[in-house]
């Protein structure tokens, strides 16, 4: 058994935690559906799958496809999605965002993620939608 210190050693060496928003290496980390590099901050998205494996996306577009391809979804207990906030920066829930339709994104799905409604933004399930109804 592990004393309290031994293991917060291990947790903290470890690197990523196995929850919330993920480190991003700009310029660096790559998209696993397009194979871009990510650098866009305002258009960044990620997912944690159920055993807490942070998947990094250049663009929301990347993410909903990524995601209706594999075994879980965003409703899946213990998945996370998260957006960058095109307006504030920063990482918010992917399912409470609002979306600004008509942004220019790195991969053209021509959504951007805030905080708050704006005039013309849709919810999570419209910018689905509409992502996976365009297909690329």
């Amino acid at each position: 058994m592990l004393s309290a210190g031994a293991a917060w050693s291990l947790v903290a060496c470890s690197g990523e935690p196995s929850s919330g928003p993920a480190q991003v290496k700009w310029h660096r980390d790559t998209d696993p559906r397009c194979g871009m590099i990510i650098s866009d901050k305002r258009f960044a998205a990620q997912i944690r799958d159920p055993d807490g494996t942070a998947w990094k996306f250049d663009d929301i577009g990347c993410a909903m496809f990524w995601l209706s391809q594999r075994p879980f979804n965003e409703e899946t207990p213990n998945s996370e999605f998260w957006v960058a906030d095109y307006r504030m920066g920063g990482w918010i829930d992917a399912r409470q965002a609002y979306y600004l339709p008509g942004k220019k994104s790195p991969m053209g799905y021509q959504f951007a993620a805030v905080a708050r409604p704006e005039a013309d933004s849709v919810s999570y399930r419209e910018m689905k939608q509409s992502i996976l109804a365009h297909g690329k």
